[in-house]
């Protein structure tokens, strides 16, 4: 297939280019930056609402752009994330509208943060949206595929969980607390954290590229939910270091504002539903054996 992609410089776009072009496919990538002499990239510039001249030969699209949310949230960033999700992923699904001949699947990411704080709840993917600034983020992000789905366009809403590696994401982040020891629960550590390894998540959209039964939203997320005791306890056991350091709500909303309650401290118990009724099979379906292979492969 000859595949388009936003957000291919970040850690899960560069993990799914190495692993496409691996199996056959090619990747037309979307960049920002000036196109590579001979590179097989298109420049585009989201904030400009300039349509890009897009091929007209794609058999699909993955989209990953947009601004990180691991930053304290001043009223200037919550609106970069926001619009960076919701316009750029509008003119991207307006230009593929666009094109004599449409891909036949694009696959555009979402998030878990849809649902919100929900406590134990177990929510799956007719789970009603929740309340605050993440679920919002994730509502326009999902409505500005409407010009694509409106032209016939198989559009998958992908709503990740935190994905796993050692390379980049929450986890990379956390390594070097955790190295030294000083690692432990946030908060009461009984919020539920819905998580992903990165080979399966590759494995999620490399499927929902293939299975033409598959649209609208699909939960990306392994079907081994933890809580936060739960998951600290499993690193610290592969990274054989003490987790006895807890961070107090107070702490954490001290040092991250509203960030943290939206994103450490919120709870979402995912089940990934359409997945496995479509037939994935997860390489990691529990947290032990996922770990283990990021951290010591």
């Amino acid at each position: 297939m000859r595949i388009l992609m936003t957000g291919s410089s970040g850690f899960l776009g560069s993990a799914l280019i190495e692993h496409l072009t691996r199996t056959g496919h090619s990747v037309v990538r979307l960049v920002r930056s000036s196109p590579r002499a001979g590179s097989d990239q298109i420049q585009w510039d989201p904030s400009s609402g300039s349509l890009p001249a897009l091929p007209d030969n794609l058999d699909a699209a993955i989209n990953l752009a947009g601004e990180n949310i691991a930053a304290r949230w001043t009223p200037r960033q919550k609106s970069r994330i926001l619009n960076s999700r919701a316009n750029g992923t509008r003119l991207l699904c307006r230009a593929l509208a666009d094109l004599s001949r449409p891909p036949a699947a694009l696959v555009s990411a979402s998030a878990i943060g849809f649902y919100g704080n929900r406590g134990d709840e177990v929510l799956s993917e007719e789970s009603a949206a929740g309340e605050g600034f993440l679920p919002r983020v994730c509502r326009e992000w999902e409505r500005a595929t409407e010009p694509a789905s409106e032209k016939g366009i198989r559009v998958v809403n992908l709503r990740m969980a935190m994905v796993l590696s050692g390379t980049g994401g929450a986890l990379a982040k956390m390594l070097p607390v955790f190295r030294m020891g000083l690692g432990g629960p946030i908060g009461t550590g009984e919020q539920y954290m819905s998580w992903i390894a990165l080979d399966d998540l590759i494995g999620v959209v490399q499927h929902c590229l293939s299975h033409a039964d598959l649209g609208g939203p699909v939960i990306a997320a392994a079907p081994g939910p933890v809580t936060n005791r739960e998951f600290v306890k499993a690193l610290g056991k592969v990274l054989n270091r003490p987790v006895l350091l807890r961070m107090p709500a107070w702490g954490a909303r001290l040092a991250f504002g509203e960030m943290a309650d939206e994103v450490l401290l919120a709870s979402q118990r995912v089940e990934p539903v359409r997945l496995k009724s479509s037939g994935y099979r997860f390489q990691f379906p529990a947290l032990d054996s996922a770990l283990k292979h990021i951290l010591t492969n």
